[in-house]
């Protein structure tokens, strides 16, 4: 039996317990991308998700960075009592000859979440030219980047996730798969974005089942088409089964919070606290519970 057929089989034994077991048990957080990538971005974003009662927050590994030179982010966490979950860190896995920076920032950046009290380093892989590029001539690059830099991250007691991207050197369903069934799953988890596959035009529950023992972390959005948020929607707005998507995620032992997730948008018709305002409330409906909220 190859990994494949193990992932799909397991998958399927998990969802049947998640028709068994409906109550909910996760706790659901928020990225800061949807108020953006700047690093004074992250006080109004954890404010408005603390405030919201939102339990958890994700930042990026520059962000972290440059916060320290501010005496860490952790303090504007901690005023606002909201835990840092995760930071999304791009790294470069095409390239050899730039590995050895990037697993020096592997180590710095997780390093950073594990002290800002977070668990998980969501890995991005590094942008290409998609119409030129040659996924199979990079392939081996790839799994062998993945391996030494999670097992870099493993290292320090922070978990590794594999979040494919649109635009990057891991975006298809066919490249997610070949890069899942090659890696070392011992050090590189999976961190799927449902809403980008979606874009994809895979269908996300589909990969959340074949891979659900490995997946670590997720990227819970919807995706509609639209002219705003990078053609993605607050949740329940869009096209993704969220509703399968999350019973999956209720039964996998290993998923302890999800992290919701909207990407910036020019001139939107909400701003980022009414969207994730919008997406808690059809959480809500799903039957899950936050914090009770504060004033903003």
């Amino acid at each position: 039996m190859n990994r494949r057929t193990f992932l799909y089989q397991a998958g399927l034994a998990s969802s049947a317990l998640a028709i068994a077991a409906p109550a909910r048990h996760l706790k659901i957080g928020h990225t800061g991308i949807t108020w953006g990538f700047k690093p004074d971005d992250a006080a109004v974003a954890i404010h408005d998700v603390a405030s919201l009662g939102y339990e958890g927050y994700e930042t990026f590994g520059e962000v972290l960075e440059a916060w320290e030179l501010k005496g860490g982010l952790k303090k504007i966490l901690d005023e606002n009592k909201l835990p840092l979950i995760s930071a999304y860190c791009n790294f470069n896995l095409t390239e050899p000859a730039k590995r050895p920076d990037e697993l020096k920032r592997a180590v710095l950046w997780a390093n950073l979440i594990k002290g800002a009290g977070g668990v998980t380093a969501v890995i991005g892989p590094n942008g290409v030219k998609r119409a030129t590029y040659d996924f199979k001539a990079a392939k081996s690059d790839i799994v062998s980047a993945l391996n030494e830099i999670c097992k870099a991250i493993q290292d320090t007691g922070i978990t590794p996730a594999l979040h494919q991207h649109t635009g990057t050197c891991v975006e298809s369903r066919d490249e997610v798969y070949a890069v899942l069934e090659a890696v070392d799953t011992k050090y590189v988890k999976f961190g799927p974005d449902v809403g980008q596959l979606a874009k994809g035009g895979v269908d996300p529950v589909n990969v959340v089942k074949d891979f659900l023992p490995i997946i670590r972390h997720v990227h819970l959005k919807d995706w509609d088409g639209g002219p705003h948020w990078a053609q993605y929607c607050p949740l329940g707005k869009g096209k993704v089964d969220i509703p399968a998507v999350l019973a999956l995620l209720e039964s996998s032992p290993h998923m302890k919070i999800i992290m919701v997730e909207l990407d910036p948008s020019r001139d939107p018709p909400y701003p980022p606290r009414e969207t994730a305002r919008i997406s808690k409330d059809y959480l809500i409906k799903q039957g899950y519970t936050f914090r009770a909220e504060r004033e903003s």
